[in-house]
């Protein structure tokens, strides 16, 4: 079996093209401001996806090299899909496109929208009505993708990528996902590169919990990073946190500890595991924690607790943590500030609208500095 790496052998930059690349879906977010989907006459627009969030973390926060492989319809949805991206400093050369010709070839479809690129209507939600999310994905061309579409040996080992991402949502969104996901993360060890994947099970992409475990533990072997919070643990690979729903931060704390404990154990190649933590006072107010479990050297890192923030909306928050963990890793920053950068990129994407938070490190940087003194929030003048 190859070796899987851990988060002390990241690749140094200068042999790489790319810090980070991400496997997954991306959407298009419409976003009715603050009615529900169902009475909107207005709406935003964003892109967004569970592990392309990742990516555009690391591209506009961090400022590094990062790309997304992917597949879109060549349509002006498509192409506003990846205008967004660009403008995340996302290299988009790595999408498959699939022409609307109908001619036959392996990428290809047509104009009238058989395949069609991912939409999700996300209302934020208000008080005590929570958020919704409606999707429409059952016919996107990134599920088409299957084992031997992408060139991995070229992109891991001619290009060099020094951290390669993925998720639960892309793994089981398809029959086929899941064995390019594990072609994926099987060639990014044998280049060496540092593999992680967030758990983030979904049931509405997939309704059988069996289903999710069986795929997750057949990707969980090859992963170095594995982010998951108590109940995607549960969900996805089947493991309980023996705690009460509504346990505070410091219970949780231990009881989750317990849990990635016996996960660093079934799994010795795993060198992290960590999670983000959201009380939810209402849909406006959270309270915010994260954790980062050394499998290695068996100690935890936590983040301080954020007590009664309110938000704009809780949309990628587990995507901006992992973003600013592996932020910290690649710039050569301990597991205790990769904590305070994951716990602090994925509250402030709850500040502000969208999947990623397009905000420069400096202000991830001010609120770890703020969390850690306790301090106020001045104005800027």
């Amino acid at each position: 079996m190859t070796l899987v790496i851990s988060y002390k052998n990241i690749k140094p930059a200068d042999p790489c093209k790319y810090d980070g690349v991400a496997l997954g879906e991306v959407m298009m977010r419409l976003d009715p401001f603050d009615v529900p989907t169902g009475r909107a006459r207005v709406m935003r627009i964003f892109q967004g996806g569970g592990e392309t969030n990742v990516a555009c973390g690391l591209g506009y926060t961090f400022g590094l090299r990062v790309a997304i492989v992917t597949a879109l319809v060549d349509d002006d949805i498509g192409k506003n899909i990846r205008n967004q991206l660009r403008e995340s400093n996302v290299d988009t050369s790595k999408i498959i496109w699939f022409n609307t010709k109908s001619d036959g070839s392996r990428f290809s479809t047509d104009a009238k929208g058989t395949l069609m690129n991912g939409l999700n209507f996300t209302f934020i939600g208000k008080g005590v009505i929570p958020s919704d999310t409606l999707y429409y994905r059952a016919h996107t061309p990134v599920r088409e993708l299957r084992e031997g579409d992408v060139d991995w040996d070229a992109l891991f080992g001619k290009e060099g990528v020094r951290v390669f991402s993925t998720g639960g949502i892309y793994t089981l969104i398809s029959p086929t996902s899941a064995g390019l996901a594990i072609e994926a993360v099987q060639k990014a060890n044998a280049h060496g590169t540092f593999v992680a994947a967030d758990l983030n099970y979904r049931s509405k992409v997939e309704p059988s919990k069996q289903r999710a475990r069986e795929i997750n533990q057949q990707i969980a072997p090859h992963l170095g990073f594995l982010v998951g919070n108590d109940s995607d643990l549960h969900d996805a690979l089947g493991y309980e946190t023996k705690v009460d729903h509504d346990a505070p931060y410091t219970e949780w704390i231990a009881a989750y500890q317990e849990t990635v404990k016996k996960v660093a154990a079934d799994y010795p190649n795993l060198s992290l595991i960590g999670t983000q933590w959201r009380g939810a006072t209402n849909a406006d107010m959270v309270s915010w924690g994260a954790v980062l479990y050394d499998a290695t050297e068996g100690k935890m890192y936590s983040a301080p607790l954020r007590e009664d923030i309110p938000i704009a909306d809780r949309t990628g928050g587990g995507d901006s943590f992992a973003s600013g963990v592996l932020a910290a890793l690649l710039k050569g920053k301990d597991l205790a500030t990769a904590v305070q950068w994951g716990a602090a990129h994925g509250i402030l994407v709850q500040e502000t609208p969208g999947d990623t938070t397009l905000i420069e490190q400096k202000i991830v940087e001010a609120e770890v500095k703020r969390a850690a003194s306790k301090g106020g929030v001045r104005a800027t003048r």
